[in-house]
Formats: C-alpha cells, structure tokens, sequence
C-alpha cells in the first residue's frame, strides 16, 4: 500500500505533466522560438506542481485543525 504522501506526488505529477503538455501544444501553435516553447512550458509545469503540493499542505493543516475541533467538542 502506497503512503499517503506518495499518492499526493504521484497525482502533483501527472496533473503538472497533464497541463505542461496542454501548454506546450498551446505554444507550439503559436510563432514563437523553440527555447520560448520550452521555457514557457516547463514554467507552467514547474508551477502547476508547486501550487499542487502547497494546496495539499493546505488541505491537511485545514483538516488537522478540523479533526481538533471535533474532538474538543465531545
């Protein structure tokens, strides 16, 4: 069984890989220079993975936080 924090990598991954190759058909259309190409999708790539893990951190300080209020209520 995978942990936790593995299955939260594997999915930052293939949704960063997932928009990096949508932007990189995106620019390919376009007339722009070979390494403008690259730059511009390993940016949206690099920063879709980034966004991924920290709204996951998120998510989890949020739900700790959660799990502590409902046990303060019984």
């Amino acid at each position: 069984m995978y942990s936790i924090h593995r299955l939260q990598f594997l999915r930052n991954m293939l949704v960063s890989t997932a928009t990096g190759l949508v932007t990189l058909v995106i620019l390919l259309i376009a007339p722009l220079g070979l390494a403008a190409v690259i730059t511009c999708t390993l940016a949206v790539t690099l920063a879709s993975f980034c966004i991924g893990a920290v709204s996951d951190r998120v998510l989890a300080w949020l739900e700790t936080g959660q799990a502590r209020q409902m046990l303060e209520r019984r």
